[in-house]
């Protein structure tokens, strides 16, 4: 006859392991002047305030292991650099901005019947990106895929000489050189016509490629020019907030967004990591209004001004060939939902045929990794293409420790041998498309502020698909052999920088 139960003996064991635990805890502290209980109380504070925390469980364990290690330089790390916050009175502003946004729309589809894509699964899709982010979806609208940062760069200077009313750019990179200075020529030019230009750069993004008061040299040309959060060095170790977007409107009508930043590399002008692959969207017509609102709230925020966005609205109705649905969105940091993770999310989870996937990381929480295994699983042709030159090899180095997981659930992994590709792009079933600014790593998906569009039945996702199968022909396909013969030593590394990604 049984005395006890299984559970007793669980719970015993336990009780025993707390009481020879406190007892260490008491001798350690007898013996080391009370510094290890001082250690051990900050330790368990600060583990415990990161774990009430709403990040992501891949942010807490990467910082609670340091905690542990060493807990007061460990929890005064955390202090300084971990927090997902931003400026609070920054946050303030868009909060208030936020507010106004949905309001602004609110005011436009007053009385008329929101617009949905017309099955189910689309429309659903539609209106988390609408309900999250606040921005809706059009048709009326033209989109041209630009495969790379030449053809944006070309097509891009065709649209800025036809402004006749403003140009709004919003950019996390700026650099002198040939595609900047040809821009700035322009924008000048525009100027003199009485254009109204108005000009973002991240100050971070810019600190390396911009002189520190290049925004009043802007200034002082006639571009209205604000820098998002300028470099301090008394405040720099609280900047993880970056404004990675990529954005030009003119006039309201025509608008760009996508990876390519102003500078050489991005257009193959400077060899940076080999041939530079990246992409963007242009589009025309009705949903160029939500990459409208996008810069001047941002813009109300930095500048410290009252914008009436309805005055930037076109005044004429803007009649373009229909082209599906078209719907850009951004996301922030200040709003207690990834929307960009879970677009991506959603467009992996409900593939019925394929998934191909340009990025250039592949630093991804569980969420993600469960969605792109299950699908492989499932027998989507799940494809990613990365860079096979990194331009930061540590982050290739985490990377690349999630191929092998991947490919023996069935996803195929491509490293573009020509270089680095920096393209962010998602291109499902042949009925959907992302372009945009959001990474697959932990900053563009919880602490940026990012930018995308997406599409629906477009003609452009046909040219998205057709651009990431002609890149295939230039790509080495990784084997699980090779995964499998990577060197224990490399593994090891990859291993550690994989626990601390989420802070990269």
């Amino acid at each position: 006859m049984r005395l006890f139960k299984p559970s007793f003996y669980r719970m015993f064991i336990i009780v025993l392991l707390i009481l020879i635990q406190i007892g260490l805890i008491a001798i350690f502290a007898l013996n080391f002047n009370h510094l290890y209980l001082v250690n051990l109380v900050v330790s368990v504070l600060c583990v415990l305030w990161v774990l009430s925390s709403r990040s992501n469980p891949a942010f807490k364990i990467a910082w609670v292991i340091p905690i542990l290690l060493f807990p007061l330089l460990g929890a005064a790390a955390y202090f300084i650099f971990g927090g997902q916050r931003i400026n609070r009175g920054l946050k303030n502003k868009m909060n208030r901005i936020e507010q106004k946004i949905v309001a602004s729309f609110q005011r436009l589809s007053k009385g008329k019947q929101p617009l949905e894509p017309p099955t189910a699964i689309a429309a659903n899709q539609s209106r988390y990106i609408a309900n999250q982010a606040h921005f809706p979806i059009y048709t009326n609208t033209s989109s041209e895929y630009l495969p790379l940062g030449e053809v944006k760069f070309e097509r891009m200077v065709e649209e800025l000489k036809k402004a006749k009313h403003y140009i709004f750019l919003e950019y996390f990179i700026i650099q002198e050189g040939k595609m900047w200075n040809t821009i700035l020529e322009v924008l000048l030019e525009k100027v003199a016509e009485g254009v109204e230009v108005r000009l973002i750069y991240d100050g971070v993004g810019c600190l390396r490629t911009l002189p520190g008061d290049y925004n009043k040299k802007l200034e002082a040309l006639g571009i209205q020019c604000e820098i998002f959060i300028p470099f301090n060095p008394a405040l720099s170790t609280r900047m993880n907030n970056r404004d990675h977007r990529k954005i030009c409107v003119i006039d309201g009508v025509t608008g760009f967004t996508g990876g390519i930043n102003l500078a050489d590399e991005y257009i193959n002008a400077y060899v940076k990591h080999g041939h530079w692959k990246d992409s963007a969207i242009m589009l025309k017509g009705d949903a160029v209004w939500n990459l409208t609102v996008m810069f001047l709230s941002m813009w109300e925020a930095v500048r410290e001004v009252e914008e009436d966005y309805l005055s930037y609205r076109p005044q004429d109705a803007i009649v373009v060939e229909s082209d599906g649905f078209v719907q850009p969105f951004s996301d922030n940091p200040l709003i207690n939902e990834t929307v960009g993770e879970t677009v991506y999310l959603n467009l992996v989870n409900k593939a019925q045929d394929y998934v191909y996937i340009t990025t250039p990381y592949l630093i991804i929480a569980s969420e993600m990794i469960t969605a792109l295994t299950t699908a492989g699983k499932s027998g989507v042709d799940v494809r990613i293409i990365m860079p096979h030159i990194p331009d930061k090899r540590y982050v290739h180095a985490v990377s690349r420790s999630h191929y092998q997981i991947l490919i023996e659930s069935g996803v195929k992994i491509y490293e573009y041998t020509p270089g680095f590709i920096h393209a962010k792009s998602f291109v499902v079933d042949d009925d959907y498309g992302v372009v945009g600014t959001i990474n697959m790593d932990f900053r563009s998906l919880y602490l940026h502020f990012e930018c995308a569009t997406w599409l629906y039945k477009t003609k452009s996702i046909y040219d998205i698909k057709a651009d990431f199968l002609k890149t295939l022909a230039v790509c080495h396909e990784v084997t699980l052999e090779e995964c499998h013969h990577v060197k224990w030593h490399v593994r090891f590394a990859r291993t550690i920088l994989s626990v601390f990604a989420p802070l990269m």
